[in-house]
């Protein structure tokens, strides 16, 4: 169903339809259109206990968070590897946020970047090398604990489920790309691991894959991976383009996306999260997808400080690059 106070923003839709057409019964066709297109093709959030168990886990502190452990926690170990799945468990993380890349020959690995040039000691794209050919590399090439973790090589998606589930960690799994794929290969681990239902999400900044992910299987918790004004600057508030009217153009679109996101795709979806960039969080932000029976996770909180803030103010789960010390963020 459509939530409580959700009638304010399709009368805003027909409030700006019919300023620009000036037609009465073209802005009802309109927001008609679209409330049906929702109610036709949305899917329910999973049932709330069943989206509890992931995101609110049991056997916390009486006054814990969850804390995930961003690309497995890439400050303490070389990220995206067993090693840093394992160095996050005994760290004391909840969960770990783990990133989704496909080899030339079809497996599934963990991979953030395109390319394997920034995280190991090898060169080119994760999509034109076959799983043998990352297999020699080494993961922890450019690390700076690369001496301690010397030899860790990429891991296959099911070396590193296995892994998680051995250390009963909660499973963020971080898709960028190839929305088939990612479904049939996150498919194939949830048939594999029916635990991974009551103990991992799928997410990402891009709605179609949720979507994607949702009709492949209904009963996978979602969420959608957000930041304001992502298509205009990048994570450090650097302009995208040079050009003052691209990114005039590239705001506008940032804040069509962003108001998508709070009022239609996380309803399209049935996601149970939504994860947002720090700076953006607030008592009432949190207050608002409450209402809307949505969870909000944090990314990415390196300082103490920040840490105890979601702690003891917000209340909320948050994504870390280190559960051991304060670092620089990676976006």
């Amino acid at each position: 169903m459509l939530q409580i106070g959700d009638e304010v923003y399709f009368s805003a839709v027909f409030l700006l339809v019919l300023f620009g057409t000036r037609s009465a019964i073209g802005a009802s066709a309109v927001t008609a259109s679209i409330y049906v297109f929702i109610v036709m093709f949305r899917f329910p959030q999973v049932p709330a206990d069943q989206a509890s168990q992931v995101l609110r886990p049991t056997g916390l502190a009486s006054a814990g968070v969850p804390v995930v452990a961003h690309r497995a926690g890439g400050h303490d170990a070389p990220e995206n590897t067993i090693a840093a799945i394992r160095e996050a468990s005994r760290n004391g993380a909840t969960g770990v946020e783990l990133d989704l890349g496909f080899t030339a020959d079809g497996v599934a690995v963990l991979m953030h970047d395109e390319t394997v040039d920034r995280t190991t000691n090898g060169t080119g794209a994760v999509g034109t090398l076959r799983l043998a050919e990352l297999r020699t590399l080494d993961a922890t090439g450019k690390h700076r604990l690369r001496e301690k973790f010397k030899g860790e090589r990429v891991p296959t998606l099911q070396e590193a489920v296995e892994e998680c589930i051995n250390h009963q960690l909660t499973i963020f799994f971080d898709v960028k790309d190839q929305p088939d794929q990612a479904a049939a290969a996150l498919g194939e681990m949830y048939r594999k691991h029916p635990v991974l239902y009551n103990s991992s999400i799928v997410c990402s900044f891009q709605p179609k894959l949720i979507y994607k992910m949702r009709q492949a299987d209904p009963g996978v918790v979602t969420a959608l991976t957000h930041r304001p004004w992502s298509l205009s600057r990048y994570g450090d508030g650097t302009p995208r383009s040079l050009s003052a009217w691209t990114n005039y153009w590239l705001g506008v679109l940032d804040v069509l996306l962003d108001w998508a996101h709070h009022h239609l795709l996380w309803n399209l979806c049935g996601v149970s999260a939504i994860l947002m960039q720090k700076d953006f969080i607030s008592l009432d932000y949190v207050q608002y997808w409450a209402e809307r029976g949505v969870e909000v996770v944090g990314w990415t909180i390196n300082t103490a400080v920040d840490k105890q803030f979601y702690q003891d103010v917000l209340k909320i789960s948050y994504i870390t690059d280190s559960l051991r010390e304060d670092c620089e963020p990676h976006y």
